[in-house]
């Protein structure tokens, strides 16, 4: 799991997704590297654009407010997330399986 937010921290940075860079990365968390697990993931995502499956990917909804959580006053209404589609689902799960071949 620390190889796929390795990929997605260097994106986030818009650093190119490669072994040199997702290596480094993990080891800067005091990690082994596991070279096998860092080259699968590189060509694994390979052909994937990556900012198209985190917008597919399915978003978790915090259930505690914010306010709450600090100690304030509690929201005048909360607006419950409507549940994601068929469509969106498969989407979602296209974009993710593409991540992890």
């Amino acid at each position: 799991m620390e190889y796929v937010y390795a990929a997605l921290m260097l994106h986030k940075l818009e650093k190119e997704v490669n072994e040199a860079n997702v290596t480094s990365v993990v080891k800067a968390t005091g990690a082994e590297v596991n070279e096998a697990q860092v080259k699968a993931l590189v060509a694994s995502l390979a052909d994937v654009n990556i900012e198209d499956a985190i917008k597919a990917a399915p978003v978790a909804v915090a259930a505690a407010p914010a306010a709450d959580a600090a100690g304030g006053d509690a929201p005048k209404e909360e607006k419950k997330a409507e549940p994601p589609s068929e469509k969106q689902e498969e989407a979602a799960m296209e974009g993710l399986s593409s991540l992890f071949g």
